[in-house]
């Protein structure tokens, strides 16, 4: 599996550059004027892993196959979007179909570039979309809680339990706090989730800054960070315009680009990678002379469950799954270095999958 992260954020703060940059199309138009992206565009990137080709490379795989992850480039919010204003009732349904909101902020100066709100300010512009969408859940839960009020009467207990985490996150939310700052407990994380409240979104602050910025960020950057460990958010520092231009380099060009512009890696690898961490996501592989393949799943994952990414009958018949460590397998030449060397592993139905394990699943059909 890879995940959904839609691209948010109020109008010109680079939002569309950003996600043409990130899947090398220009299917979403970036232009100087709000809501240039009406529909949402979707586009989806291979996740690169230099461990990927590293096994390819030992076992001789002929194909090399990435997890993919979808970016959501969604319609620029703006104040009022929770009563309708803008396209702010739009924006609110595609929020609701990603998993994580990568929030762009603008932390650069350009005359040239409009900004809907007059000022430079991008911790003011994470507080105003932050608001629209915990006054968006407010309305929503205020609409749902009355809808189950003849429920309630009767003693159901499911509409008993969906009123009670109904009553948790409007609390929150009349404090000022979005309703992922609830504790919840493991037995109710699943009908939390269903929910589908948009500030129980993981967030991850897009600092989109100058070219020269883009090494070491500026003050504006330094103050989103601040904000985010406040929050207990993650945030990246990234130059839209060096991304959309790496996006015509050939790998060689790009590398070069990256140097020297003082940069160690592509944006595009910071943000997916802070994207994994901000979803507690983790690879697998499998490895073999016809194709090296990479699966995401979530940290924690059961055996079964891994194998059930790859096919349902894989996960219904699971036997066991043979495993080798990703250190253990390039230290050893692979597969049949780490047979004989014993370190390839038997697993069971109760093993949790570790990020870098080489795997193959055994399972009845």
């Amino acid at each position: 599996m890879g995940f959904r992260m839609g691209i948010v954020g109020l109008p010109n703060v680079g939002k569309s550059t950003l996600f043409n940059a990130l899947t090398r199309t220009a299917s979403a138009q970036a232009a100087n004027f709000p809501f240039c992206t009406i529909e949402p565009n979707v586009g989806e990137v291979a996740v690169p892993d230099a461990r990927l080709d590293r096994l390819a490379e030992i076992a001789g795989s002929r194909q090399v196959i990435p997890t993919r992850m979808t970016f959501v480039d969604i319609a620029g919010l703006v104040r009022g979007a929770s009563r309708g204003e803008g396209l702010g009732n739009q924006f609110l349904a595609n929020i609701r179909e990603v998993d994580a909101i990568a929030h762009v902020l603008r932390c650069f100066e350009d005359d040239d570039i409009t900004h809907v709100e007059g000022q430079i300010d991008p911790v003011a512009d994470a507080e105003t979309i932050e608001t629209e969408l915990m006054l968006a859940d407010l309305e929503s839960i205020e609409r749902r809680r009355a809808n189950l009020v003849r429920k309630l009467k009767g003693n159901d207990r499911e509409a008993k339990d969906q009123d009670r985490l109904l009553a948790a996150a409007q609390e929150a939310l009349a404090e000022g706090r979005p309703a992922r700052s609830v504790s919840v407990a493991p037995e109710d994380a699943k009908a939390w989730r269903m929910l589908q409240l948009l500030t129980t979104k993981p967030v991850l602050y897009v600092c989109n800054v100058a070219e020269e910025d883009a090494a070491q960020g500026n003050a504006m950057t330094a103050r989103v960070a601040e904000m985010a460990a406040e929050q207990g958010n993650a945030h990246v520092v990234i130059s839209a315009r060096i991304e959309e231009e790496i996006a015509q380099l050939d790998p060689e060009e790009a590398a070069l680009f990256l140097e020297e512009m003082g940069l160690a890696e592509a944006g595009l690898d910071r943000l997916i990678r802070a994207g994994y961490e901000l979803l507690h996501l983790e690879t697998y592989f499998t490895v073999g002379p016809k194709e090296a393949r990479a699966w995401t799943v979530p940290a924690g994952t059961f055996a079964p469950a891994a194998a059930g990414v790859i096919h349902g009958d894989f996960e219904k018949g699971f036997i066991r799954a043979e495993t080798i460590a990703y250190d253990d397998f390039i230290a050893l030449g692979g597969e049949q270095g780490a047979k004989e060397a014993g370190r390839m592993r038997a697993e069971g139905k109760g093993y949790v999958v570790q990020d870098g394990d080489v795997m193959h699943f055994l399972f009845n059909t």
